[in-house]
């Protein structure tokens, strides 16, 4: 059981590791991770409200809100009326957005790569066989744990 927690603990340590690895290089490209989520995922959905992002990151309204406000400021995105609802605002990746969003992703990428040279194909296969069946038992442990309060309140 002990070799359970210690394998937990370097995985923690590794994906913390890679990812102030990846943060590094794509800041010093003028984006970090953490906004280039919201502006990769703007590039894909095209313009939305941030209710809308909001879902598709899977973060708090609030969270996403202050994401923009930071990202408009820097001219990487721009709010518009809603043509639907005048209450609501449109978000849109602008051009400079799109242009750092697509400059940070060659380091992102060329870091990535270099880091998984440490393994081979078959042994790159293997872990992400191992990372499927670990995320499938927490995908089943969390609609599991989902499905728990609503047969006590049934």
């Amino acid at each position: 059981m002990r070799q359970t927690f210690d394998v937990a603990d370097k995985l923690f340590d590794l994906y913390h590791r890679i990812y102030r690895l990846v943060n590094d290089c794509m800041t010093e490209q003028g984006v970090s991770l953490a906004r280039s989520k919201f502006l990769y995922f703007l590039s894909r959905l095209g313009p939305c409200r941030s209710t809308d992002l909001a879902c598709a990151l899977n973060f708090a309204p609030r969270t996403v809100t202050e994401a923009i406000d930071g990202l408009e400021r820097d001219k990487l995105v721009v709010r518009q009326p809603d043509p639907e609802d005048r209450r609501a605002k449109i978000v849109s990746i602008t051009d400079m957005g799109t242009t750092v969003l697509m400059a940070a992703e060659n380091p992102k990428k060329e870091i990535i790569n270099e880091i998984f040279t440490a393994l081979d194909d078959e042994q790159l296969k293997q872990l992400s066989d191992i990372i499927e069946a670990l995320a499938r038992k927490a995908d089943e442990i969390s609609k599991r744990s989902a499905d728990e309060p609503a047969k006590r309140t049934a």
